[in-house]
């Protein structure tokens, strides 16, 4: 075995982590007869040879290799070396992805292509493996086939063929998911492999193959799946509620009883790690893969929103605490990335709260706080979780400061007013949590009752280095309260900004300030004097604050004219915005952001744009910038809808109205992103809805958009 190892320049290449003169050692730890060994080779492969799915020269020299141990069944453990392999030959890059490659990429991106290459030209072996006597390896080999083999037709043939005489539950899972990668990369057999799914899912399997099969189809050809989707894969799930909790299969080799099963001779290993995280969130289910098989379904169905709401609005009501699990952590992806209608979804994800076992109730939570308004139907559900335990009002972290619980953030977002008395109680702790100012601020008048507490907290700040950290959520508390009695306290911290965050801080104070109006009119002598600097940051604030507090037009606009060419993109970005608040008083300012229309930089074009319209109020320069922008940057959307919506239909035009049409008529979410969201998605996806309809509905012209 491994014949030519030594001869192999392992020495000139590199790995994740330096030189890869250490791989020799990682394969023969893969063919070692110790457990802890081979883990610990798998661990070196995945975290240096292949890390974070990089293919590097030493991982091309290692595939012959890893063939020669697969094909042994005299070694252990090879399922997780098919799996090795068809990770790293199974990497595509598409036309997109090439024409986004640099220079730098492009001997990783040849990488790839070698990888792809050397393994595809192996995988004959895996039409042998699907039969191994091991079933960890027939689990590994359907898939491995699906991704690398070049004959396509033989392996949609083979999974067939094998179906029927393969005794082992996941390895028959593993052969219809196969077929659906089958189906999905080769398109011209979609069709066959659909028939084939199709009959799988009839009556005369058991529940766990249908729905396997019905996940598939739904990926590879969803009309092709029954009219009556919803109701088949519900009473699926009725079936395998029935089916008692037992150990996943096929068993993997794992470490002796009693020992980490996360550790390897007591050194913590990734692979470790996976497998005890498996074990643990997979520990009481009676069927802990049919998550993974709802999600693929999910993910087939796309945009057929109702239904996919009527699935989870059904397993919300399941008996099984587990079903209901994966449905809240389901229904959080789906709202973020969908508009519907999710009135009695959102209020079962709240009958989850009061559940006693905390990973659920902890899950509901979680969701509900990402949801704002829509989170309203579970309105009353949170009040009764936060009543029910007000320790858990404000969560510590191991580092870092301590912030607010999720349960207590879904309260505040959504104006609810029972929230109040434990954000009191939060701003009477020693360190205050992070996110309580940016939850005062939806609450309104409501909150006005903190403003005392905020105002003594703030007073009692010390002017350090940690002065920023201490009185940033605080006065974001009395910026949305807009509580001019706390101006004294406001200008103590202007004045006392310590060099350290400096800067955040005096821009923290000067919009608190702003905020006051003319009740921080004990602020003015100190705003005019930042006035000396004019384009840089703090001037411009400073500026703004000036024209809110005292309405001094003739000093401020020198200033935020200057702030237009500052250095940074941002700074001008803000002196933009400032000058469209002083409204038709920055007249002469005009022809300076008309010209920024032309700046290469889209942000800064759409605030020179929306400034323009609000101190020229014409809008046959401004309407094709803001639509250009709509059109290139989704992100910029809101801000150019709020915008639009102040015009009205009549002043932003036939094209507009167009474009916020199509917009309300999209059932994706305008910031939908695939492998990733911001905690915000929702609520700003729900905001660009909230102003188009405004708009479309109603001139209602210049006024302040919420």
């Amino acid at each position: 075995m491994f014949a030519g190892i030594d001869e192999v320049e392992w020495a000139s290449m590199e790995h994740a982590y330096g030189p890869a003169d250490d791989v020799p050692e990682l394969l023969r730890g893969l063919a070692s007869a110790d457990p802890a060994e081979r883990e610990s080779a798998l661990d070196g492969m995945y975290g240096a040879v292949h890390h974070q799915g990089d293919v590097y020269g030493c991982t091309l020299a290692c595939i012959p290799f890893l063939f020669e141990l697969v094909v042994d069944p005299g070694i252990q453990d090879r399922g997780c070396i098919v799996e090795l392999l068809t990770s790293i030959g199974g990497i595509d890059l598409d036309e997109d992805d090439e024409d986004e490659i640099d220079e730098e990429e492009i001997e990783g991106a040849a990488n790839y292509a070698m990888a792809a290459a050397a393994v595809t030209a192996g995988a004959g072996v895996f039409f042998e493996l699907i039969a191994d006597e091991d079933p960890a390896v027939r689990l590994a080999a359907p898939l491995a086939l699906a991704t690398l083999h070049s004959h396509p037709v033989r392996v949609l043939a083979l999974l067939r063929e094998r179906l029927p005489v393969e005794p082992d539950d996941a390895v028959r899972m593993a052969l219809v998911e196969a077929a659906g990668r089958v189906a999905l990369r080769h398109r011209p057999l979609a069709g066959r492999a659909a028939e084939w799914l199709s009959r799988l899912s009839s009556r005369e399997y058991g529940p766990r193959l249908r729905l396997a099969a019905l996940a598939q189809l739904a990926r590879c050809s969803p009309d092709s799946l029954p009219p009556d989707v919803v109701v088949v894969v519900a009473a699926l799930m009725r079936e395998l509620r029935s089916v008692p909790p037992t150990p996943e299969q096929p068993a993997e080799t794992g470490p002796p009883p009693g020992a980490d099963p996360a550790a390897v001779g007591g050194i913590p290993t990734m692979v470790g790690q996976l497998r005890a995280l498996s074990a643990e969130e997979s520990a009481g289910r009676s069927a802990p893969w049919s998550a993974d098989l709802l999600r693929t379904l999910h993910v087939g169905l796309d945009d057929r929103v109702a239904e996919r709401t009527a699935l989870l609005t059904d397993q919300l009501r399941s008996p099984d605490r587990w079903q209901r699990t994966d449905a809240v952590r389901m229904s959080s992806g789906l709202i973020r990335a969908w508009r519907g209608s999710y009135e009695e979804l959102v209020a079962l994800v709240g009958t989850q709260l009061a559940d006693p076992e905390p990973r659920l109730a902890d899950a509901a939570s979680h969701v509900l706080g990402e949801l704002f308004g829509l989170a309203a139907p579970a309105a009353d559900a949170l009040a009764e979780r936060m009543a029910a335990d007000p320790g858990a009002w404000v969560k510590e972290w191991a580092s870092g400061p301590p912030g607010l619980s999720p349960t207590i953030k879904a309260l505040a977002r959504l104006g609810d007013a029972r929230v109040v008395p434990a954000l009191a109680a939060a701003l009477e702790r020693p360190e205050l949590p992070h996110d309580v100012g940016s939850a005062i601020k939806y609450l309104g008048p409501a909150a006005a009752p903190l403003a005392g507490t905020l105002r003594r907290r703030l007073a009692e700040v010390r002017l350090d280095e940690s002065a920023y950290d201490r009185a940033s959520p605080l006065l974001g508390g009395l910026t949305a309260l807009r509580a001019g009695e706390a101006a004294p306290e406001v200008l103590r911290m202007l004045r006392g900004a310590p060099e350290y965050r400096g800067e955040w801080l005096r821009t923290a104070a000067l919009r608190a300030l702003g905020s006051f109006g003319p009740a921080a009119h004990c602020a003015v002598p100190d705003l005019r004097a930042l006035l000396r600097r004019p384009g840089t940051a703090v001037a411009t604030e400073a500026a703004e604050a000036l024209w809110a507090v005292d309405g001094d037009a003739d000093t401020v606009l020198p200033v935020l004219v200057e702030g237009l060419w500052a250095a940074q993109v941002n700074d001008r970005r803000a002196a933009a915005s400032a000058l469209g608040r002083l409204g038709e008083r920055a007249a002469p300012a005009a022809p300076k952001l008309r010209a920024l229309l032309r700046h290469e930089e889209l942000w800064l074009r759409v605030d020179a744009a929306i400034a323009l319209w609000e101190v020229t109020a014409r809008a046959g320069d401004v309407v094709p910038v803001l639509l250009a922008a709509w059109e290139q940057n989704r992100h910029v959307r809101v801000r150019v809808a709020e915008c639009l919506a102040r015009m009205g239909a009549a002043g932003a035009g036939s094209e507009a109205t167009r474009a916020l049409s199509a917009e309300l008529a999209s059932v994706r979410r305008h910031n939908a992103m695939d492998g990733g969201y911001g905690s915000h998605d929702t609520y700003e996806d729900e905001q660009l809805l909230a102003l188009c309809r405004r708009t479309l509905h109603g001139n209602t012209g210049k006024g302040t958009t919420p």
